[in-house]
């Protein structure tokens, strides 16, 4: 078989559909994110990032910078090893009771990224408790669907954010039958908010275990950034809560937070934790830094929040299209890959505009969108020239408007 000619054709036929993934090199600048540096060959432009998952700028913060040099003097770079084996840092055992507290559960597990978390938590759970069934909400991200596929347990597939047809697949098994269900507080892509009461009064109904992904909602929502349950007092229904290090808390990693007994399962059996070199104690320290900074700091998260509300209030100003969420996301929707991915390049080439196209298979075909993320740290001048753009933009490419009424 040719092997590289097989690659090149399939990489070709993602070309043709306009969505072949191309990574924008850029380097950002401490204490002036979210304005950094992109380099295509040997020359090098400024930039305005309104992409990143750093939602609340806590990747530039000074307590998590702190942390984070003094833990590297006192530590050295990297953890040594699993943690099975010889990288327990302490800084580890504080990050994870940091977590535990936030989410007021007896303990926390902490992973490599939010898509370990995932895989290893929903796969050890779902393949080792004997005849569970998964019930996994049908817009749940990769990393909950690779770890249930890798528990090769029965599964079955609800629709979007409808408890009602939760209800109906859980009526179909038994009492006696293990279930777990899986979902998302806010969905990365469409930015819409799940019914978590709903969901768990259903749950709590037939028994089942609950298990939610908090990965978009932890440090943003909630009186201490425990996320969407915590805001709406309801973490002590859930059986596992997951969340990332990685987003709005500026760092690195994953995480469940759940009972003594469920973590120390997870410990034990689950293969994405006992073969994998901890993360670094200074990563670590870090994230702990940025925890206890937002559990006591409302400024960040309603800068974040005043921002979101002033980029939604001129885009439809102008009638440029984006859906109505109730979250920080905002998704301007173009509904053409090719389009989507010359609209990109156009804003950076010519405005120094970074918007990453998401395209199939993240999203659906037809569905094709800038995914905009406003942070506290976008100034008035910033969100003026992202509209402006966008608005010459949208009448070069003769893309649809509404009305205000729409």
């Amino acid at each position: 078989m040719d092997f590289d000619g097989f690659f090149k054709g399939q990489l070709e036929s993602v070309r043709e559909e306009g969505r072949y993934r191309v990574f924008t090199e850029i380097k950002r600048h401490r204490g002036q994110f979210p304005h950094a540096t992109r380099y295509v060959e040997d020359e090098q432009s400024e930039v305005t990032v309104w992409c990143s998952n750093d939602y609340l700028g806590m990747g530039q913060h000074p307590a998590v910078l702190e942390a984070m040099h003094r833990v590297i003097d006192e530590c050295g770079a990297g953890a040594g090893g699993t943690r099975n084996i010889s990288g327990n840092n302490h800084h580890h055992v504080l990050l994870e009771n940091e977590l535990a507290d936030l989410h007021h559960k007896e303990a926390a597990l902490l992973f490599t990224s939010g898509y370990v978390s995932n895989w290893a938590g929903l796969g050890t759970l779902a393949g080792r408790i004997p005849g569970c069934v998964v019930f996994s909400d049908a817009l749940n991200h990769a990393s909950m669907i690779e770890g249930i596929r890798h528990s090769r347990a029965e599964r079955r597939i609800w629709n979007h954010n409808d408890p009602e047809d939760l209800d109906r697949h859980l009526s179909e098994f038994g009492s006696d039958v293990p279930k777990l269900v899986a979902f998302e507080s806010v969905y990365s892509m469409d930015g819409d908010i799940a019914p978590i009461a709903e969901i768990l009064d259903v749950c709590e109904k037939h028994g089942a275990m609950s298990y939610i992904d908090e990965v978009h909602a932890v440090g943003l929502y909630g009186p201490r950034g425990g996320g969407v349950a915590e805001r709406e007092g309801l973490m002590d229904r859930i059986t596992v809560i997951e969340g990332t290090l990685g987003k709005a808390f500026g760092v690195m990693g994953g995480y469940i937070a759940a009972s003594a007994d469920l973590c120390d399962f997870i410990r034990t059996f689950a293969s994405g934790f006992i073969f994998t070199t901890a993360l670094p104690p200074a990563l670590a320290a870090g994230a702990t830094a940025s925890i206890r900074h937002l559990k006591t700091s409302e400024f960040e998260r309603a800068r974040q929040r005043d921002r979101v509300e002033k980029v939604r209030r001129k885009l439809d100003m102008l009638g440029i299209p984006h859906l109505p969420n109730p979250s920080h996301i905002i998704p301007v929707m173009v509904g053409d890959a090719h389009k989507c991915k010359r609209i990109s390049d156009w804003l950076m080439d010519n405005h120094g505009i970074y918007v990453q196209p998401i395209n199939y298979p993240t999203v659906p075909r037809g569905t094709e969108r800038l995914r905009i993320t406003p942070s506290p740290v976008h100034t008035d001048g910033d969100i003026d020239r992202l509209i402006e753009a966008l608005s010459d933009i949208w009448s070069q490419c003769a893309l649809a408007r509404r009305s205000m009424a729409a």
